[in-house]
């Protein structure tokens, strides 16, 4: 089922909780980065600026979806 398939407000629905996500999950990497010293985690920063700017980046690589 692709996403083209799907109503307005679950697109919308789906957008809003994938953007929550992304912003939460690079802020836990960024703080793990810290408190850990590891420097990959600060990689966080990628899905941070893509919650942010409310981009998908996995959409525009394998053009599945339209959000």
């Amino acid at each position: 089922m692709a996403l083209k398939d799907l109503s307005v407000e679950t697109v919308l629905k789906v957008r809003k909780f994938c953007r929550v996500f992304r912003i939460l999950l690079g802020l836990v990497l960024i703080v793990t980065g810290v408190i850990t010293g590891n420097a990959w985690f600060y990689l966080g920063v990628l899905p941070l600026v893509a919650g942010i700017a409310n981009f998908c980046p996995l959409c525009i690589i394998t053009k599945k979806c339209s959000i």
